[in-house]
């Protein structure tokens, strides 16, 4: 499609003298432009990638993504709804839970904590949890005196394992004095930590009996945690449980978190357009670049065109140009964008030391460090991106050049 004298004098004006360094510094700078700006692209959509998928991921590892709840009172049956509910297309586990809140209290600390019941197997088997057991353990939860706490709730009320720590539930005892708030002290046999602060400030883990003794919901449970094998198609999951169970009350994941969904959703796209604005002005970079190139190369242009040269080639010649710099440009950026999204934690650490300020804190940002997940499409789409409108910015330049009049540009030398 070219041939080698297009590329030889492409490239012989891409190398620009100590008379036309005005240009090379533009052409550089436009470069630089690309680069950065799909690098920066790249980065962006893979923090957000990852950032939502790390806490959908820490979400639903501990929370299910149908909750199956009782219209009034605890739920009764639930074993047969359980075997029932297992046997439906699509779901992979079903497991009876019991939430309450309490205040948790020790000697010194007090502070509001969600209590949830869970069969002590159920809970060794929630990936979430029982990888993020930072002291103690789960082999010993079998006893209904012991719990299982959020790291960073242990830290605040000063608990370690062993240490006995009292839940005061608000739902107590009626008597003829009024309702006494129901009290018991618990062991701590394990702390966990999942990464997520909202989870490892106020959860503990009881087994399911304790929880039915200490809420007093009888034989029954306060709703059933459903897994299935598509998160994202609930619509589905939700008709073919509610065929076999009929009509009751249930919740999915979606509707649970629908404003952090969204939220993180609008906030990846927005910064997706701000970052591939900076792509478009390094495109209007190689535009100017080329122009004054046209204009400062008018003479040799000239001179081509009467020794044969066709405007094709001289368009040609151009388009070379000016689409080197913004495939290069795209291709470098592509590799910092690569290196930079699989280091992002290991920098944002280095960063932290460097400058002694804390750039993610958990309170702020619900996550102990910051997730990145590459995504092949979305950087196909981002190359795709900065190489086509690289090509259309040559294109206006190119057709200037090629439409060149060889008399008038020679008329005055």
């Amino acid at each position: 499609m070219f041939t080698s004298f297009e590329w030889m004098v492409a490239a012989r004006y891409l190398r620009a003298r100590r008379a036309e360094g005005f240009i090379s510094v533009i052409a550089g700078f436009s470069f630089l432009g690309i680069m950065l700006g799909v690098a920066t692209l790249i980065i962006v959509l893979s923090v957000m990638n990852g950032v939502r998928a790390d806490l959908l991921n820490r979400i639903l590892g501990l929370n299910g993504h149908i909750i199956i709840q009782s219209v009034s009172g605890p739920l009764e049956g639930y074993e047969d709804m359980t075997r029932r509910i297992r046997g439906v297309e699509g779901v992979t586990s079903a497991r009876p839970i019991i939430d309450g809140q309490v205040m948790a209290i020790t000697r010194e600390f007090a502070s509001g904590a969600v209590v949830r019941g869970v069969r002590p197997s159920d809970l060794r088997a929630k990936g979430v949890v029982a990888d993020g057991i930072v002291a103690g353990s789960l082999e010993n939860l079998d006893s209904r005196n012991d719990i299982v706490v959020g790291s960073r709730l242990a830290q605040r009320l000063g608990v370690r394992i062993g240490d006995a720590l009292t839940l005061i539930s608000p739902q107590g005892t009626t008597t003829p004095f009024g309702t006494v708030p129901r009290s018991r002290a618990y062991r701590v046999a394990a702390v966990f930590e999942v990464g997520m602060f909202q989870f490892d400030s106020t959860f503990i883990f009881m087994p399911l009996e304790a929880a039915q003794l200490y809420f007093d919901t009888g034989s029954g449970v306060g709703a059933l945690e459903i897994w299935v094998e598509d998160p994202d198609d609930m619509a589905g999951a939700r008709a073919r449980i509610g065929a076999v169970l009929g009509p009751v009350l249930m919740t999915d994941w979606q509707q649970t978190n629908s404003q952090l969904v969204g939220a993180l959703t609008v906030q990846r796209n927005v910064m997706a357009l701000i970052v591939a604005l900076i792509i478009l002005v390094a495109a209007f970079n190689i535009v100017s670049s080329l122009i004054m190139l046209v204009k400062d190369k008018g003479h040799d242009i000239a001179v081509l065109r009467t020794m044969g040269a066709t405007r094709g080639m001289i368009l040609r010649v151009f388009f070379l140009a000016g689409a080197s710099v913004g495939v290069f440009g795209t291709l470098a950026g592509l590799g910092l964008g690569l290196l930079l999204a699989a280091n992002a934690d290991s920098i944002r650490l280095w960063l932290e030391g460097l400058t002694g300020t804390k750039f993610l804190s958990a309170e702020i940002n619900f996550l102990t460090q910051l997730p990145t997940r590459i995504e092949p499409s979305e950087v196909v789409l981002v190359v795709l991106m900065g190489i086509g409108l690289s090509f259309l910015a040559t294109i206006y330049p190119s057709w200037r050049a090629a439409r060149l009049d060889p008399v008038e540009a020679l008329r005055y030398e």
